[in-house]
């Protein structure tokens, strides 16, 4: 899925556009106990409550494409009787009306994901009436391409509101705040199926989670069956080590600065494109070349990218490169330029010491105080 067609999705969670047709939750305890359950028509619901449930519908369709949002295939095994694929393609076909589905699929959740604490479970069944558009991108309210159907799980903890004074306005006094149980926004969830191409998806998934550097192997493992990528840090971690693995005792600030200019073109060339830049192991070496990696140094970029990243691991662009800044890092100094500038900075040899020079372009502030600079103006 890409973001306009998440985005789609998150225009249903409106109470003019809702077509929901049920919502049932599972309320579990830290020692992995239910507590209660409930399920009902979700348009039965009274407005103020059915606008909280949109705030935390929404809230599991939000973040960054590659980073808080995952697009995951499921492999060919979950797809056969009694695999992950199946179990959800049964729930989901039964609109969340048969029970002893909707309690098994309470325990896969409560059996996978480790969390400590107590936690809601929910999980909302819809059915949306895709409309067509026109070739001019504007959509066609009479006329629908197809029926996209999907349910949407949420996992939100659940915790005490913080102690505090309340004002009691028939007493007239403040008294001590009554401390409840309050359902916070959800830290992981999944669509299924996905809404790729405007269109039903059964061979993939929509996962989220809060935090994108805790992707929960585990519960992703177990629950969807499905092979989670590296995480947004993982991927950057993994392309730095990889430059440092390729050039070796040749890695300088200039060859650096040339991928990271190259890398900053190709996400400007592809800024108008729909889907996300991905690069795989060919497109990494051939951006390697390109930017001056000698070529004895490139005749082992295949061992060290099988070594570092794996033979068919892809990289996201957006997760390794910083497209607002260029940082430069000693231990005692931290110099950030824009990236469209890197040629402000360069390396030099004075007094037989190795420095780093940069040109000053224009005024130059130190502190809130406007200096002047020396002649050559350079530091």
């Amino acid at each position: 899925m890409i973001k306009q067609e998440v985005a789609e999705l998150k225009k249903l969670f409106t109470q003019k556009n809702c077509s929901i047709t049920r919502i049932c939750g599972c309320y579990v305890d830290g020692e992995k106990n239910k507590k209660t359950e409930f399920r009902q028509a979700f348009l039965a619901l009274p407005e103020e409550e059915m606008f909280k449930y949109f705030e935390i519908l929404r809230k599991t369709l939000s973040g960054t494409m590659g980073k808080n949002m995952l697009n995951l295939e499921f492999p060919l095994s979950s797809e056969e009787e009694g695999g992950a694929q199946e179990f959800l393609l049964r729930l989901r076909n039964s609109k969340l009306k048969d029970d002893v589905l909707l309690e098994e699929f309470y325990d896969k959740i409560i059996e996978a994901y480790e969390y400590v604490g107590n936690y809601l479970i929910l999980v909302v069944h819809d059915t949306y009436d895709v409309p067509g558009r026109a070739l001019d991108g504007m959509e066609m309210e009479d006329a629908s391409d197809e029926v996209y159907e999907y349910i949407l799980t949420c996992i939100c903890p659940v915790n005490l509101s913080k102690p505090g004074l309340s004002y009691n306005a028939e007493e007239n006094n403040f008294q001590n705040r009554v401390r409840d149980w309050v359902v916070d926004l959800p830290v992981t969830g999944f669509l299924f199926p996905a809404f790729n191409d405007r269109s039903t998806d059964i061979h993939s998934t929509l996962y989220y989670s809060k935090d994108p550097e805790e992707l929960n192997e585990g519960f992703v493992s177990l629950l969807l069956g499905c092979p989670l990528p590296l995480s947004a840090g993982g991927q950057k971690e993994t392309f730095h080590s990889l430059i440092e693995e390729t050039l070796g005792e040749t890695c300088d600030i200039e060859v650096v600065k040339s991928i990271h200019e190259k890398l900053n073109e190709m996400v400007e060339e592809h800024k108008e494109e729909l889907t996300p830049l991905v690069l795989d192991k060919n497109e990494v070496k051939t951006l390697f070349a390109s930017s001056g990696v000698s070529n004895d140094k490139m005749a082992e970029f295949d061992r060290h990218f099988d070594e570092t990243a794996g033979e068919d691991t892809s990289l996201l662009v957006s997760n390794v490169v910083d497209t607002r800044s260029f940082e430069v890092k000693t231990p005692d100094v931290v110099i950030k330029v824009k990236p469209e500038r890197t040629d402000l900075i360069e390396t030099q040899t004075i007094g037989g010491r190795e420095c780093l020079v940069i040109e000053l372009d224009g005024n130059v502030v130190v502190n809130g105080v406007t200096v002047r600079r020396s002649p050559g103006g350079l530091f």
